[in-house]
């Protein structure tokens, strides 16, 4: 086993981007009114929905493209199709300025690697400094952090793009009993681009609403636990939450710095790999040396974790995608990892006590409300935080759970840790597997502020619980809704679910653009 770093990987995914060309070539396509979106061209033989960063990179180094050109075909899309979705909260005041100076470096032949001039749309819990940051509520909508996140000084020493900031469920879901994905008081109500009426999930809601519609290049989303993967799957792009730690958290609001991880977004497995180098400074992670994508798909072994409760129609997208991966030449063994029960029994109370602790410190930094208490009189006090879903019991039970300095806390997290761990590493153990997957979410709901999300998803637990990484590609569709295969590996093996997602990607083409259609009823459906 040797040991490279998540740069090498992905130079490893240009080449093949490069020489394959448009990564959705052959994917589902739909020339019917509405299929492609409109204003998505880039003036340049170019097209905003399948275009890559490798390829995006190569026309600037030619002199054919512009970062300035670029970032005006976003900004132009943003303000024709984000209307219909409401995903994009802002848009930077210094984008421009941020392209012209991409665009100096690129005719210096000095660009400053493969995300210099590209437009990233940031979740709007992500600190920065000269916008604001408010994880949804206006109890922080009055002056921005004093600093940016740690990963955004990142992005910007890489030469990206800062676009703006996008809509999320408000506090990262974490206030109401019976909260709706994609809803905020800042923001509103996220919409489903393939049906509008329908959810897309949270809370990274905004970001994963905005790929779909082509409305940036790559976003970053955070997760606890399904906060990345689950917009990713219900707007038929690619989500990668990272190991615990590889992303540095530091200026993200937080709920739990036990799961807390943010994560790149993008259309393709190439641009969200190009991506993670940069948030994560190109650290390294265990993978073969020969590498998984020049490999493809023969000779890997795959457990497929079926999850039936997710429906008929799910378990069919399931059957399907394992036909394609054995046909490519991987072998599927079907699975169910251990302890699952336990891990929900647990999860939640442990949840509690960390977010008690990790909102004080963060509020601790930022003007208004100081501490949980004053969140929860806040929202009290204001009626438009009431506006959608009134609750605030997540909150409430927070600010009633034993400090995680208790005793029984401290066991219940070691709990969830070992046994986390264990449901992953035993069951790759056992039938010697390259990867666990299963289906990322549901055909999306119907949004309803009165009834709450119906969004009991359990794969994304283990690798959240774990730290372990996972990556959500899109697998097929129920109908017009799309439907997402999550794969996870064990600690640290982010480069290879990486590598091994793309040979997936390329073997499924299952990616399609949006129709905004207004229901699942809507003539011509």
């Amino acid at each position: 086993m040797g040991k490279r770093s998540i740069a090498a990987v992905t130079a490893a995914l240009v080449a093949g981007s490069l020489l394959m060309g448009v990564p959705h070539a052959g994917a589902q396509s739909d020339t019917r009114s509405g299929a492609r979106g409109a204003g998505s061209s880039l003036g340049t033989g170019g097209d905003l929905d399948t275009v890559t960063i490798p390829e995006l990179q190569a026309r600037m180094a030619k002199g054919s493209l512009t970062s300035s050109a670029l970032t005006r075909a976003y900004l132009r899309r943003i303000e024709k199709v984000d209307p219909k979705i409401h995903a994009v909260l802002r848009t930077s005041p210094t984008a421009l300025r941020e392209a012209a100076a991409s665009d100096a470096r690129h005719r210096s032949g000095k660009p400053l690697g493969p995300l210099d001039g590209i437009p990233v749309l940031l979740k709007d819990n992500v600190d920065t400094r000269d916008m604001p940051t408010t994880a949804g509520s206006l109890a922080l909508a009055g002056s921005p952090p004093r600093t940016d996140a740690a990963l955004v000084t990142r992005l910007r020493e890489a030469g990206a793009v800062i676009l703006g900031k996008t809509n999320l469920s408000e506090w990262a879901n974490f206030r109401g009993a019976k909260p709706t994905s994609g809803w905020s008081a800042v923001g509103g109500q996220t919409n489903n681009p393939y049906v509008l009426d329908r959810n897309p999930c949270g809370s990274s809601a905004g970001s994963g609403a905005a790929l779909a519609a082509s409305l940036a290049q790559v976003a970053i989303g955070t997760e606890t636990d399904g906060s990345i993967v689950c917009p990713a799957g219900m707007n038929g792009v690619v989500g990668h939450k990272p190991s615990l730690g590889l992303v540095s958290q530091s200026g993200v609001v937080p709920i739990s710095a036990e799961q807390d991880t943010a994560g790149p977004m993008a259309r393709n497995v190439t641009d969200t790999a190009l991506t993670l180098s940069v948030l994560s400074g190109g650290r390294a992670g265990r993978t073969d040396a020969a590498g998984q994508e020049g490999a493809g798909l023969r000779g890997k072994r795959i457990g497929l974790w079926r999850l039936p409760s997710l429906g008929t129609d799910v378990d069919a997208v399931m059957t399907r995608t394992a036909k394609k991966l054995r046909k490519a030449g991987a072998t599927v063994v079907e699975v169910t990892p251990p302890y699952q029960a336990r891990l929900a029994e647990l999860e939640f109370p442990a949840l509690l006590s960390e977010f008690h602790r990790d909102i004080d410190a963060y509020l601790a930094t930022r003007q208004g409300p100081k501490d949980l208490a004053g969140l929860v009189e806040f929202n009290r006090t204001h009626p438009e935080e009431q506006s959608c879903f009134a609750g605030q019991e997540l909150f409430e039970q927070a600010l009633a759970a034993p400090p995680t300095t208790d005793p029984k806390y401290r066991a219940m997290r070691a709990e969830l840790k070992d046994l986390s761990r264990r449901s992953i590493d035993e069951t790759m153990a056992t039938h010697h597997l390259d990867a666990i997957a299963s289906p990322t979410n549901p055909p999306a709901w119907t949004t309803d502020c009165a009834r709450g999300d119906n969004d009991v998803i359990p794969s994304s637990t283990p690798a959240a619980v774990a730290g372990y990484p996972s990556l959500s590609v899109p697998a097929g569709s129920v109908r017009e809704l799309p439907v997402g295969l999550l794969l996870m590996a064990g600690d640290h093996q982010d480069t290879e679910l990486l590598s091994l997602g793309a040979a997936v990607e390329h073997r499924l083409k299952a990616w399609r653009a949006p129709r905004y259609l207004p229901t699942l009823d809507s003539p011509g459906q």
